[in-house]
């Protein structure tokens, strides 16, 4: 009852990622249709505002207008987390971490989808009290992803659970015994 195999680890994740960059990407569509540009709509008053603005840069309006970068950046990010779930054991241990790569690849997508198609990213939802940047779907999906991520290794998983991401490869003893030229049977009577 402890494994979890590898086409259904894929599948959950494919199924996760795709139907939450779907949810992103139709959260934006209703606030372009329904959203004024920088007209604020008050959801809870003096708290939370639905604020449309179009984002050309990353967090907090940095590098405005660096598409290469952004697509370079999430083209790595991407990367690194396909690696990831295909290297993943195939124990339900690991399933908080393929679920957590999920939301941080369908976040990625989703404001990937926006720079690609739209030139900028689709922002509509402000925190008023602390005057923090507007911000969307994917982003929640980053920015809870990482941290219920930092908050798994420090303290759900060990440093030996992460040991499938070594780039080295273990010897098994039956890979010992599969040597049979000359030099390694010698080798093997020493």
């Amino acid at each position: 009852m402890n494994e979890f195999s590898k086409k259904n680890q894929i599948s959950l994740f494919a199924a996760i990622t795709v139907i939450a960059a779907a949810f992103d990407q139709l959260s934006k569509r209703w606030a372009l249709a329904n959203l004024g540009d920088h007209e604020p709509v008050p959801l809870i008053s003096g708290v939370l505002e639905f604020l449309r603005i179009e984002n050309r840069g990353a967090a907090f309006g940095i590098l405005q207008g660096k598409m290469f970068f952004f697509y370079l950046i999430t083209a790595v990010v991407a990367a690194g987390i396909l690696y990831v779930v295909y290297k993943l054991p195939e124990k339900r241990k690991y399933l908080p971490l393929l679920v957590i790569l999920a939301f941080l690849l369908a976040g990625a997508a989703g404001n990937l989808i926006d720079r690609a198609f739209r030139q900028s990213v689709v922002d509509f939802i402000y925190f008023k009290p602390i005057d923090f940047p507007v911000f969307n779907v994917a982003d929640i999906y980053v920015t809870c992803s990482t941290f219920v991520m930092v908050i798994l290794i420090l303290r759900y998983y060990e440093d030996e659970d992460f040991a499938f991401l070594s780039l080295k490869k273990e010897k098994t003893a039956g890979a010992e015994q599969q040597k049979t030229g000359p030099e390694e049977k010698e080798e093997q009577e020493k």
